[in-house]
This record gives C-alpha cells, structure tokens and sequence, in this order.
C-alpha cells in the first residue's frame, strides 16, 4: 500500500533548449512539447495511474517576452481542441488548477467547454496547471477562509487540487533540479525524479524506468 502510485505530477522543462538545440524558434520547442503532452497523458492512462498534473504555464511565465506569451496562449487554445478527441477516446477527465481569469474569455470558454465534456469520464484526469503558482494558490486558498485558526485539512480543502489526492511521484525534465514553485503543499512527502532529458525527447522508455524505480522506493512518511 505505500508505493501506491495514483498521483503523478510533471515539470515539464526543456521546450526552449530543444528548439534552440535544432536552430529552431522558441515556439518551434513549445508545439513539440504539447504533442509530448498527448503521449505522456495516453500513456499513463495506460498505466493506471489515476491523476496526472502537469505544469503548462505559471504565474511567474508571464514575464516572458509577449511574443512567446501570446504563442502559448494561442497554442492551448488549439492544444485544447486537438487533444478533445483523444480525451474522450481514453475516457480521461480533464480538469486544471490555477487562476484562470486573466487568461481571455476565448480561452477560458475552450477550458471550460473541455471540462464540461470530460467530467463525466472515470478513467485517469489529466489536471493542466495554467497561471499557478503554488505560493499564490495558498494565499489565496487562505484568504477565502477567513479564519483566525487554520488545520491542515482546511488549507487542503480550500487548494485548487482539494479535488485530487497528494502527489505520489513528481518529475522535472531538462535537468534542473528544483520544484519552481510547483504543488509544494501538494508533494510534501512525494517521491522526487529528475532527468536531463528535455521535455519533447522524454518517451516512454524513461517513464516506464521512472515508474518502476518508484515501486522500489522506501516511502516511511516519517516513521521507522
């Protein structure tokens, strides 16, 4: 029962440095690690696993030059509209976390037009971390409690993943070794995996090495 894996969260790291690798524009690196985003879902679908968070865009990207910021937004609106099918084939829900309202109304329809024909899926849920930051979620999971004493299980009810279990297993591609601001309340005691393999080379040959080095894991939540 420890090794449990339902919940897999991903950094998805290297989109940039594997277009600039082929002498291709920034954008060229972000459409390829979409595509990986289908794969990597469709895969662990396949695998049981019962949650996949993965971190598409945060609250800190937005400092990023406009012209690579307005792509990405363009592109999850068509990600969103490709991937609809392969959804509903995988009979996956999907769902997302974070501040979604400074996304355009455009956008924000698409997400919820997604969710809305998903939601009643039982098979694994992709969950789509878009404008979050994990401090940012926490501030504003405890301003909307308005209580003088806060529990554990009130911060975790009032998080954008108050729906989804913690992380069990979390991954960072592209060889950086940090969490950047990402599920921190969530991975608290998650199983911690990092490659130098940038986001689009990252294939199910790693993955499924990743998946079983996790089963071997000793995981003792700070007991004996």
């Amino acid at each position: 029962m420890k090794n449990t894996l339902r919940h897999v969260a991903i950094i998805m790291d290297g989109n940039g440095r594997w277009a600039e690798k082929q002498n291709k524009n920034r954008t060229f690196g972000h459409k390829a690690g979409a595509d990986k985003v289908i794969d990597i879902t469709t895969i662990s679908a396949k695998y049981g696993i019962d949650f996949l968070t993965l971190y598409a865009f945060s609250t800190e990207n937005w400092k990023r030059p406009k012209s690579e910021v307005d792509f990405l937004m363009n592109l999850f609106g068509k990600f969103l509209k490709q991937e609809l099918s392969t959804l509903i084939e995988n009979n996956i829900r999907f769902r997302v976390i974070g501040d979604i309202s400074k996304f355009s109304p455009k956008l924000q329809k698409k997400i919820q037009y997604t969710i809305e024909k998903t939601k009643n899926h039982t098979g694994l849920t992709q969950i789509l971390a878009v404008n979050y930051g994990s401090k940012n979620e926490i501030i504003r999971a405890v301003n909307s409690l308005n209580k003088d004493i806060i529990t554990e299980k009130d911060l975790s009810d009032a998080l954008d993943t108050k729906d989804f279990p913690d992380v069990d297993m979390m991954i960072r591609t592209g060889g950086e070794m940090r969490l950047s601001n990402f599920l921190l309340w969530q991975s608290a005691y998650a199983e911690l995996f990092f490659t130098k393999t940038l986001w689009p080379d990252f294939g199910i040959d790693e993955y499924s090495s990743m998946l079983e080095e996790f089963k071997n894991r000793n995981r003792r939540f700070g007991g004996i």
